[in-house]
């Protein structure tokens, strides 16, 4: 890998990773594009050039995280994604990560559901309306939902904002909780991988995680703040479609 391609990388990972569409797909994908041989070093920086975009959650969105009631709903939330995270990380590393056919197929499938969803899901008059008053039992749920986005391709983002629509509350509010959820969520999958691969890390330059990761920060910032203002005026079918074809296009080409 060199500096172009962290680059590159970095970008992609800054505009998908907080938009219905699975940045971990799209970095293995971009991966075989960019003739990127599969070894133990980019599957930790694909991982971990995530926080990047993460830390733009936490600046955007810093004063939230001192508030008791959304930390206790962000445990909870947390906890189904752990669990799997646990159970399911050396396998996940083995064989899900860099296996492209699961990321094809997860992004054709995710985009067609998607479209069905946003077709037969309508907003009702009670919705949950602040983060804040999001029920313990709501937050779990989008926990298990979000959880499901242990399989490349899924996407983290479609998982748990589909799932927070789907037990009633607000897209706005479910968004928001998506973007905030994100960071335990992607803190313990970073964390998780540096103690079990940093003789990985050590063996590939540092400065190309430090530029993937300032330039996914970078773009990030520009994403979440455009990505908060289109939802006040459209749905996400627009995501579904772009899956699809991306998945085909991946199809012929890979």
């Amino acid at each position: 890998m060199h500096i172009l391609q962290a680059i590159i990388l970095g970008v992609i990972e800054g505009i998908t990773e907080f938009l219905p569409i699975s940045s971990t797909g799209h970095l293995i994908l971009a991966s075989h594009v960019l003739h990127l041989t599969q070894t133990d070093f980019l599957k930790s920086f694909e991982i971990i050039i995530q926080l990047g975009a993460i830390l733009a959650v936490v600046v955007l969105y810093f004063r939230k995280f001192f508030n008791l009631e959304i930390i206790k709903r962000l445990i909870v939330a947390f906890i189904p994604t752990g669990v799997v995270g646990l159970l399911a990380y050396k396998f996940f590393k083995s064989f899900l990560i860099a296996n492209s056919g699961v990321v094809v197929w997860s992004l054709a499938v995710g985009g067609i559901l998607l479209i069905l969803f946003e077709m037969w899901h309508r907003e009702g008059l009670d919705v949950t309306s602040e983060v804040t008053k999001i029920t313990m039992k709501q937050a779990f749920l989008i926990g298990c939902f979000q959880a499901v986005a242990i399989i490349p391709g899924v996407s983290r983002s479609a998982a748990t904002i589909v799932g927070g629509l789907m037990v009633g509350i607000k897209r706005r509010v479910i968004v928001e909780f998506s973007f905030l959820l994100a960071v335990p969520t992607m803190l313990a999958a970073t964390g998780m991988d540096l103690l079990k691969s940093y003789k990985d890390i050590n063996s590939g330059p540092v400065s190309l995680l430090v530029i993937g990761f300032v330039v996914a920060f970078l773009v990030a910032l520009a994403v979440i703040k455009w990505f908060i203002s289109y939802i006040q005026r459209h749905d996400f079918k627009p995501f579904g479609i772009y899956r699809i074809i991306v998945a085909i296009l991946f199809w012929f080409v890979i």
